[in-house]
């Protein structure tokens, strides 16, 4: 697109702020974040000052209310894709009213296709204002909230038993199976990808380090800086092979980790 897009970034997590920002900058480097706000209050105290931008990112639960509030208080005609760790029963009313989403833990393809959704939309029509029906999504929201996975369902010969998501140390992918790895050594085969498995642990608690393992908090037993920018992960109980964070995670890791 010609004009440079300038857009506004409503989040209350510091860590899910700056993946937005280095993902955005990454997609659409000629893109302007004209400012960034993690709550109602000082959205609503700037927007009713400064001209709009032509796109909004906004996160559903900030830490003083829904970010709907924004709307009762200030006339919003720009297009926004809402950011949120809530779960399908919202994506119907999303649909609906032609708004897009990004649910967390935010992923690269789906922002990609969010940002395409709204560059189609401003080309074939001009405008930016698909007025919404913003109380409607906002009972869908209001009727739940995000669950995440409490425990599996795991084999042992013949029999199934329960395994707690708390007693799992690590994931681990290889060869198209994804492995369960618990605090006392056990291992578990379970009927998920570690994509599917990115959106059903709980963020706070696990974290992807890499394409072939998903980690608990709980196994970091050490982290070390390595060449190239990136980190070294020792485990426990010990990966079998070395766990390397990326120069690209090194710093959301770091974040994670010190919450």
């Amino acid at each position: 697109m010609n004009q440079a897009i300038k857009i506004i970034l409503i989040e209350d997590e510091p860590y899910n702020l700056r993946l937005l920002q280095e993902m955005i900058k990454m997609l659409r480097p000629g893109w302007e974040v004209v400012n960034t706000f993690e709550s109602v209050k000082s959205s609503v105290d700037w927007l009713r000052k400064k001209p709009h931008p032509d796109l909004f990112f906004m996160d559903i639960q900030l830490a003083d209310g829904l970010c709907f509030s924004i709307f009762d208080q200030v006339e919003i005609k720009s297009m926004v894709i809402f950011t949120t760790a809530y779960d399908n029963y919202a994506i119907r009313a999303f649909k609906v009213n032609s708004i897009d989403y990004l649910l967390k833990p935010f992923k690269e393809k789906d922002l990609q296709a969010a940002i395409e959704k709204f560059e189609n939309f401003k080309k074939l029509t001009g405008e930016d204002n698909m007025n919404p029906n913003y109380s409607e999504i906002l009972e869908a929201i209001r009727s739940g909230e995000k669950k995440y996975r409490k425990r599996f369902l795991v084999s042992k010969g013949a029999a199934f038993y329960k395994l707690p998501v708390e007693d799992i140390a690590y994931f681990f992918s290889e060869n198209r199976i994804t492995t369960s790895v618990t605090f006392n050594r056990q291992n578990h085969v379970v009927d998920f990808s570690l994509e599917a498995l990115e959106e059903q642990l709980d963020p706070e608690t696990f974290f992807r380090v890499n394409r072939q393992l998903i980690v608990n908090i709980q196994a970091i037993e050490k982290i070390e800086n390595y060449f190239g920018g990136k980190l070294k992960v020792r485990l426990n109980p010990p990966f079998t092979a070395e766990v390397v964070v990326s120069r690209m995670k090194a710093m959301n890791f770091k974040d994670w980790v010190g919450r």
